[in-house]
């Protein structure tokens, strides 16, 4: 998996690149099919927006994006929006149908039950 940081208008310490990479590739614990993620920081004046993209196995792509004051703070908060939003994909995903529906269930213990007698 590849994590790309992207600069707009200005740049970052090595530290705070480090940080990104770092909690960014966190998101795979939640969702094992990430292929890639990119984050982009935008300065504008004294404003910082960080956008962050994860794309799933290429046909998926979750979006966050915050804007704020301190870059490290935004890309917190871009994060966690991005682990609430992959959260919700992964339940969205997860098939929550049982095998059997409960009145088949039912209607076989019955038969089983008459068969029994």
């Amino acid at each position: 998996m590849q994590v790309a940081i992207t600069c707009r208008h200005g740049s970052i310490s090595q530290e705070l690149r480090d940080y990104i990479t770092r909690k960014s590739e966190k998101v795979v614990r939640y969702l094992g099919e990430v292929s890639e993620i990119s984050v982009t920081i935008d300065f504008e004046g004294n404003r910082s927006q960080v956008e962050m993209l994860v794309e799933i196995e290429g046909y998926h792509t979750i979006v966050a994006h915050v804007e704020g004051e301190d870059a490290g703070a935004t890309f917190d908060k871009t994060l966690s929006k991005m682990e609430h939003q992959v959260h919700r994909y992964k339940e969205k995903s997860r098939d929550h149908r049982r095998d059997k529906s409960v009145s088949e269930v039912s209607r076989l213990a019955e038969e089983e039950s008459e068969s029994d007698s």
